[in-house]
Order: C-alpha cells, then sequence, then structure tokens
C-alpha cells in the first residue's frame, strides 16, 4: 500500500507541511506497512516557496526589501535551487496583504517594489530561470513598483518620475526602458485567469479586499486601462487581453510588459518541479485538501491539479478539508473517491481552527478505517 500526502495549508490554522505531517503521522500509526510519501503543495499563493523548499531541498535566502507601504522595510527573500539554477521569488513575503493591518489596506499607496527588489537580487545569481509566485498580493499597481525596482523609468506629462502606489499610474505619460535586461526567463505563477481591466478586472474583482472603496475601484479600473494603451504604443506588446493580466492588481500584464514574463499554471508547475507525477506511478491513494473545498477548489487550485494528475495513474483521490461546500455527487463527478470535512454541521468554526490537529488526527483516522481497511 502507497499513499501519497499531498496537502495544501489550511489557511489561518495549521501549514501544508503541518498538515501533511499529521496526516502522514496517523496513517504510520494505523497502517504501520503503508508506504506514506509526503507533498505539502500550494498552487503559486502563499506557502509555495516553502513546499517547493520541502520538496526539492532548495535554499532559502534571506533579503530586507521595501514592504507593501513605501515606508516599511520587511524580512523577506526567495528560493535558490542550485540543481536547477532556478530562483523562485513569492511576493507576498514582500508585498502581501498578510503583512498589513486592515487599517492599513489601500491600493492607492501599496506597492510591488519590494517583489522587484527581491528579482533583482534573484537575477543576480545568473539563474535560467526565475519563477514569481503572485498569490496574496496587498497591491493594484500594474507591476509598475516591481518594474521600477529593476530599472524602468515612468514619468508623467511634465517629465518627473511618478510616485510608488496605485493612485500614481494613472499619472504615467512615459515608459524609459531599464539600460539592462534581467537576462533570464520569467514565469508567473498563477491560476487566476481574470483581465486586466472590467467587469472582471484586477481592480473591480480584488480591489474591494484590498481596500479600496467602490470611487478608487473605478479609478484603478481606468488607469489601468489607460496605461495599457501606454505600454501598446510605447513597447508595442497588447497586454489588455492576456488571461491572468488581471492577477496579483495586475502584476500578470505588468509581468508580461516588463520582464517578457509567461503566464503558466501555477499547480501544474509546481506538480512538475516536486516529481509528484512520478510518485503516482505505484501510488494507490493520494491524499489532498485545504481549509475550505468548495466549486473554486475544481478551479485551477490544489486539488484540481491533484485529481488532473491523478487520473493519468488511476490513483484513488481523497480530500481532507476544514469545511466541504460541495456534495458528493459533484466531487465524485470530478474524480474524487472521498472528501472528509474537519467540521461537522453542528460544529462553529470557532470550535474547529481552534481543535484543528485534534479534528485532523480524528477525522484521517475515520478515512482510513472508511477507505482502507475495508
Amino acid at each position: 500500500m502507497k499513499i501519497i500526502v499531498a496537502t495544501d495549508s489550511f489557511k489561518g490554522s495549521l501549514s501544508a507541511e503541518k498538515v501533511c505531517e499529521i496526516i502522514a503521522d496517523t496513517i504510520a500509526e494505523d497502517i504501520p506497512e503503508a508506504q506514506v510519501a509526503v507533498k505539502p503543495m500550494a498552487d503559486g499563493g502563499e506557502g509555495t516557496t516553502q513546499a517547493i523548499i520541502t520538496a526539492c531541498g532548495g535554499q532559502w535566502v534571506s533579503e530586507k526589501v521595501m514592504g507593501p507601504l513605501p515606508d516599511m522595510e520587511v524580512e523577506a527573500g526567495f528560493a535558490w535551487f542550485e540543481n536547477t539554477q532556478t530562483a523562485l521569488v513569492e511576493m507576498a513575503y514582500a508585498s502581501g496583504i498578510e503583512l498589513l493591518e486592515k487599517q492599513q489596506l489601500d491600493p492607492f499607496k501599496t506597492t510591488t517594489y519590494g517583489t522587484g527588489q527581491l528579482i533583482k537580487f534573484a537575477a543576480k545569481k545568473q539563474p535560467n530561470e526565475i519563477l514569481l509566485a503572485i498569490g496574496g498580493s496587498a497591491t493594484v499597481d500594474m507591476g509598475v513598483g516591481l518594474a521600477m525596482a529593476i530599472g524602468w523609468k515612468f514619468l508623467d506629462e511634465n517629465g518627473r518620475k511618478i510616485g510608488l502606489g496605485g493612485g500614481n499610474i494613472e499619472k504615467i505619460k512615459t515608459i524609459k526602458r531599464p539600460p539592462e535586461k534581467l537576462g533570464c526567463k520569467v514565469k508567473i505563477l498563477s491560476d487566476v485567469d481574470n483581465p486586466l481591466y472590467g467587469t472582471s478586472g484586477a481592480a473591480v474583482v480584488y480591489g474591494p479586499q484590498k481596500g479600496a472603496n467602490p470611487e478608487m475601484v473605478k479609478q484603478l479600473d481606468s488607469a489601468m486601462k489607460r496605461l495599457s494603451g501606454v505600454i501598446a504604443t510605447t513597447l508595442g506588446i497588447d497586454v489588455s487581453n492576456i488571461p491572468g493580466a488581471g492577477a496579483a492588481g495586475g502584476l500578470g500584464a505588468g509581468a508580461v510588459a516588463f520582464m517578457d514574463a509567461k503566464i503558466v499554471s501555477g499547480i501544474e508547475t509546481i506538480i512538475a518541479a516536486i516529481g509528484l507525477k512520478r510518485d503516482l506511478q505505484d501510488a494507490d491513494w493520494v491524499i489532498t485538501g485545504e481549509g475550505r473545498f468548495d466549486s473554486q477548489s475544481l478551479q485551477g487550485k490544489v486539488v484540481s491539479g491533484i485529481v488532473k494528475a491523478a487520473k493519468q495513474t488511476n490513483t484513488k483521490v481523497a480530500v481532507i478539508a476544514g469545511d466541504i461546500q460541495l456534495n458528493s455527487v459533484d466531487y465524485e463527478k470530478f474524480g474524487i473517491t472521498d472528501a472528509v470535512a474537519l467540521k461537522d454541521t453542528d460544529m462553529t468554526i470557532e470550535y474547529a481552527m481552534k481543535n484543528v490537529e485534534k479534528l485532523l488526527k480524528n477525522k484521517t483516522r475515520n478515512f482510513i478505517q472508511k477507505q482502507i481497511k475495508l
């Protein structure tokens, strides 16, 4: 019996590493003869760096950079993988929403500059490739801050440099290239397909959770549409209709324009990087999961990526999640054999989160008895 444990984090309570550890330890106690492989997962959002370092043995390179607000300094860094000469930058460490208190959220002020500093530090390693994981951002600046950090200049109608923050991108009249290119490929890990602007764009969909009121949303949306026109005229690149351009407050578009980046599936890139498909070839089960298992889980998230990979090897899939919002008909049709919720219907979320480790152990044991020890 071979079982792979490959879960995402349970946001707000347990890291992916801790979730996998508890599930794996419970399996080892109940089925000591089973072979268990632990593969902490992420989809390009928070936790991506740690998941890949754990799986691939990368090195963490610590750097102090600007935080999501210009007057902030944060201890951040990037992952370096010597064997593949690849750097992985996770923007949440420098420009993430979790770095701010609720009252500090303001997309007119927040900036991706610190993420650009990390890109610049990573480029000094002369990598073959930089992977940029863009989940969990606090920004809606279309990657202009990042671009400034790597040498691009953005000038207003009077030829003066604009300031940092999403509130300044509407002032951009002229774009000037840096004297030198990064010198390596850049891939954006994202599973968001939102366009840059419009009703499904970065400002409208994600602006409010980053502190934007309706008037700010309207202004940011208009500014990004206008800047995409300046980019098209100046650089000859049309970012207006690229799927995923609206990811991370328009950073998807900015990365394409200012780093010649390619937007790729976060979960598929991570699955390939950690060699999960190889491990699945002789596995009987793969157990995956996340904090909340709902319809979005089946669209470009960790669970959907695991199911897609498991179908190729006829490996049975189980989901263990904090809360489940799908019925069995829907998830079984998708290719999932069983789904187990930590939170029972009569249980409060507060109780479930407070007792998450105990519940995870008990529910894993119940799953084993139900599905494996038949």
